[in-house]
């Protein structure tokens, strides 16, 4: 194994916390030539330029020497648009790696069981072969074959499956969210390897879908990386795992207006858009019928701020070892002995809001899909 490099743990942590080299040199007093010759290789790190930055950011000097471990680009799969700006792409590239790094460690340190994902190998998939991996993954998270899920994060993480928000966070710990333009991002290394699914916390079924999507790409993805559309492949896969193919068959007519749609995402947890484009896939809604529902959509002005609140779900399994490992305060220990700033480590296992045993699920009510 190479040893740790000072100068690219010093380049990870300003992508980390979104911070250019004249800022660095602003906040902790050392030369933005300093900065980029250490990164580059050009120059040695010193101890005392390391300590000020250590300083100024709350990052432990543990930091910059650790090695972590690597997380594939082209297997490191995004949900997001494809305007979404690349600079902010990198910074969620370098939050994952740590986010990883940090999640392997306390996972392997607690003998927390992989998940046993199904795989697929194939080169081309179909729909009903999509539907089958969907089918599967229930079955692999312990979940009812036909029913609503009542809390996927839960589901995921009781799998072995790790799920953590991507909140980016500056120097201060205050949330720096900067573009809507980006829904998830996941890796699994494979059987018996750590699997992590981030995402940025938005509504509940936009959530629950990015969930779903990342899943797929870990189950679809992960042994055939040349996938020629992932991203069509993911979503199908999210739609099958989120309504079975039997009821989506069932219930997803042509005959149903909006509000009958709108009935069902309380039900199933799901959006009225994305309940469509399911019952299209299983050859239940013809074309035509899908675009004038969607037409109706925009005449209602739907397609952004659609009716019908569906609770958001809350990861615990982080916040959990956390604490069994470091107490109810977990994060300035955790911090130091997992080598990673507190207010990073606070935004990848964030406290529940409300107490862990207080977290089962109910399943949806008729209207509004709630989990705790």
């Amino acid at each position: 194994m190479l040893a740790a490099s000072p100068g690219e743990r010093l380049r990870t942590l300003r992508e980390l916390l979104g911070l250019t080299q004249d800022q660095l040199e602003k906040m902790a007093g050392v030369p933005q030539s300093w900065v980029s010759q250490v990164e580059t290789g050009s120059r040695r790190a010193t101890e005392d330029g390391l300590e000020a930055i250590s300083a100024v950011t709350g990052t432990p000097m543990k930091f910059f020497y650790v090695q972590p471990r690597t997380v594939p680009l082209d297997s490191l799969r995004f949900r997001k648009m494809a305007s979404a700006s690349k600079k902010t792409t990198k910074r969620i590239h370098a939050f994952y790696g740590e986010s990883y790094r940090v999640t392997e460690d306390m996972l392997d340190r607690e003998n927390y069981p992989p998940p046993p994902l199904p795989f697929a190998t194939a080169d081309h998939l179909t729909q009903d072969e999509i539907d089958e991996f969907a089918s599967a993954a229930r079955e692999a998270l312990g979940l009812a074959p036909d029913k609503p899920i009542p809390h996927l994060t839960r589901a995921l993480e009781r799998a072995g499956v790790a799920v953590a928000p991507l909140m980016l966070t500056d120097v201060d710990g205050e949330v720096n969210t900067p573009t809507a333009k980006h829904f998830g991002a996941s890796y699994w290394g494979g059987i018996g390897a750590t699997a992590l699914i981030c995402y940025f916390p938005g509504s509940g079924d936009r959530d629950r879908f990015t969930l779903g999507h990342e899943l797929g790409h870990l189950i679809l993805h992960t042994f055939r990386p040349r996938a020629e559309d992932p991203e069509s492949e993911a979503h199908r896969f999210a739609g099958a795992l989120l309504v079975p193919r039997v009821r989506a068959k069932e219930e997803l007519t042509e005959q149903l207006s909006l509000n009958d749609y709108a009935r069902l995402k309380a039900v199933w947890g799901v959006s009225i858009q994305a309940l469509i484009m399911r019952g299209s896939a299983v050859g239940n809604i013809g074309d035509t019928r899908k675009r004038s529902l969607y037409v109706q959509l925009n005449q209602r002005q739907w397609r952004k701020n659609e009716p019908v609140e569906v609770g958001r779900e809350h990861p615990l399994l982080l916040w959990r070892l956390l604490t069994r490992r470091f107490g109810p305060r977990p994060y300035v220990p955790a911090g130091e002995e997992l080598a990673i700033p507190p207010a990073v480590l606070r935004s990848i296992a964030p406290t529940p809001e409300r107490p862990p045993e207080r977290v089962a699920a109910p399943v949806g009510a008729v209207r509004q899909f709630r989990p705790r």
